[in-house]
Parts: structure tokens; C-alpha cells; sequence
């Protein structure tokens, strides 16, 4: 399995948006889905429960990967499910 490595403008996204290392890792290694981005950038998708706001949210990890390792660039989490799952909310 490929390492992951948080920018410091990742990390200071995630403390600031109250978004765990953990949830965001486990996006990346188990997400619902992978869209393409800007390349060489996916975004990685993951549902899950949010343990700050008491809800279901969907977690966007905007990755650069190389042939080693897998470099969170920034994230975030929304409730717009629609809007970036296709309309597939379950």
C-alpha cells in the first residue's frame, strides 16, 4: 500500500474544518468512489458519520499520487450529496 503524505495547507484545512486524519485516510484507502480532477489530482469520496455536526457527510479528498505515495492537497466535507455524487444518495 502506497504512503500517505498531508501538505501543510491539508493539514491546517482539516484542523480548521473539524475533519479527522483517520476519516481522511480512510477515505483514501477505502472511498465510495474516485473522480477525476485537475490532473495529476483525483478527489476521493466517502460517507460518513460526523461526529461534530451529528450527521451523514460526504468527505472530498483532493489527492496528487505518484508512484509511492499518495499527497493530500486539501479537503472537505459537505452535505451536498446530489451535487457531487450524481444524485445517487442512499
Amino acid at each position: 500500500m502506497k504512503s500517505i503524505r498531508w501538505t501543510p495547507h491539508a493539514r491546517q484545512e482539516a484542523t480548521r474544518r473539524e475533519i479527522s486524519v483517520n476519516e481522511a485516510e480512510k477515505t483514501i484507502t477505502h472511498p465510495d468512489s474516485v473522480v477525476p480532477a485537475r490532473l495529476p489530482r483525483r478527489i476521493f469520496m466517502r460517507r460518513y458519520a460526523d461526529s461534530v455536526l451529528q450527521t451523514e457527510m460526504l468527505l472530498r479528498v483532493v489527492v496528487e499520487e505518484t508512484e509511492t505515495e499518495w499527497v493530500i492537497v486539501t479537503l472537505y466535507k459537505t452535505s451536498k450529496f446530489k451535487k457531487y455524487e450524481g444524485g445517487q444518495k442512499q
